[in-house]
């Protein structure tokens, strides 16, 4: 029997964060992380590291942080957990005991089982296995014709990767635009069109049929009736929170699927705890349980679940997610954080937007300038900020993020036309034309 005071499961970012945070609030306690993989990878990276960083290696969650701290690292699988005991066995033999769990699970890419064909040779998802995605990645010499099924983020991104090392990829997805779930329509025609005009075949309001051949993919049948030759299929058709052994323990779970957690992430069980992909969530402007997975969300919650372990932490609690996200398709980049136009009216809000098409840097001339356009989603009633998307250069991530915090403090319209901010010309856009500013000038009018 191994002891230890807190036994984290899973290494992701979930296990990382929770783990240091853990170690960090409470130094005096035994942190052991119990993870499958020898290398984690960086999950928003795995769609580059078949073109822009090309290896897996370069793709490396390091373990310096936990070493550095004195957390326990233990390459092995947790296969069954008595709750009532306080014990975990693993597939490698051990068991440890604990005072604290964290659960940090995370997810797994979704093949539906009304695919027929999905079981056949040269047919892959993306998860975060580096040996999978090494083996994809020696498989990829020698292939050409590559079609990739599901146009969220994952989609798009790894099409465009392939894409740049001369792969001819389709990329197929139901609804009618790519990116649809995440963004209006107007953001995610003009992610449509750029990539389209970088070489990937985009074919959006069509479905996948079945996987065609007799023991490897050679074709791809839609729904439309087009066939499409092959050497190998992509499914990115979303991910499920990885939840079984959750189930096996007898932790409650949502409607999802998802482990239920409260806002200090505790389960319905005592001493466990619950954070990232496999946690369930609620959103932060609905209410509503939300199925969003995000490395950022996933971080967040890992924080919260280390600072509460022992005792709680009021200021230290998760309020729901705001779901922010980011792409980058060559070098416009677009985000996303809160709610967007046709989810907030779907929702049941009145709202105004507003919109301002500027440039990110003062004068427009400099050498990396970029046309930014950020779209403010605003109550009508209160003036509160539901929701943002930006358009723009590489500045478009850190706008994003900024967003987030406007709309996790419930900052409204007046809030935005009144912030100070710090303008530089080879750094930001013009103080007199900001966009973020300038389309809450536009809200601000409509609302007048």
């Amino acid at each position: 029997m191994i002891k230890t005071d807190v036994l984290v499961i899973g290494g992701s970012a979930t296990g990382l964060v929770a783990a240091m945070t853990a170690k960090s609030n409470f130094p005096d306690k035994e942190v052991t992380v119990v993870r499958k993989e020898e290398k984690v990878m960086i999950p928003c990276g795995i769609p580059y590291i078949y073109g822009s960083v090309g290896s897996s290696d370069n793709n490396i969650l390091p373990d310096g942080g936990l070493i550095s701290l004195g957390v326990n690292i233990v390459v092995d699988e947790v296969t069954d957990v008595d709750v009532h005991k306080k014990t975990a066995a693993t597939k490698g033999g051990k068991t440890f005991s604990y005072e604290k769990l964290i659960m940090g699970t995370g997810s797994l890419p979704v093949v539906p089982g009304w695919l027929k064909g999905a079981d056949k040779k040269n047919v892959y998802t993306i998860p975060k296995d580096k040996v999978y995605l090494d083996s994809f990645h020696e498989k990829l010499e020698g292939m050409k014709k590559i079609v990739v099924v599901g146009a969220g983020f994952i989609g798009v991104e790894v099409s465009d990767e392939l894409n740049k090392i001369g792969k001819e990829v389709t990329l197929v997805e139901v609804q009618d635009t790519i990116l649809g779930a995440t963004f209006d329509e107007e953001f995610a025609l003009e992610a449509q069109n750029l990539l389209s005009e970088r070489g990937v075949n985009v074919m959006t309001g069509v479905g996948i049929e079945e996987i065609v051949g007799e023991d490897q993919a050679t074709q791809v049948k839609l729904n439309n009736g087009t066939e499409i030759a092959v050497d190998a299929v992509i499914l990115s058709m979303g991910y499920r929170p990885n939840t079984d052994l959750a189930a096996r323990m007898g932790l409650g779970l949502n409607e999802f699927g998802f482990i239920k957690a409260d806002q200090y992430r505790r389960t319905d069980t005592p001493d466990v705890f619950a954070a990232g992909d496999c946690a369930s969530k609620v959103d932060f402007s609905t209410g509503k349980l939300s199925r969003i997975m995000l490395a950022s969300t996933a971080c967040t919650e890992a924080r919260v679940a280390g600072m509460n372990l022992y005792d709680l932490c009021t200021f230290g609690t998760f309020r729901g997610t705001v779901g922010i996200y980011d792409t980058c398709i060559g070098e416009t980049a677009l985000g996303v954080a809160g709610l967007i136009e046709k989810t907030a009216r779907k929702e049941g809000f009145e709202v105004v937007t507003g919109s301002f098409t500027g440039m990110d840097r003062h004068p427009g001339q400099i050498k990396d300038a970029h046309k930014q356009t950020v779209k403010l989603i605003v109550s009508k009633k209160s003036g509160v900020i539901l929701g943002g998307e930006v358009l723009g250069g590489k500045s478009v991530g850190e706008l994003t993020n900024a967003l987030g915090i406007v709309i996790q403090n419930h900052m409204n319209v007046h809030d935005l036309l009144m912030m100070q901010i710090g303008t530089q010309p080879l750094l930001t856009a013009s103080p007199a034309a900001y966009p973020m500013v300038k389309a809450a000038e536009a809200v601000e009018k409509a609302l007048r």
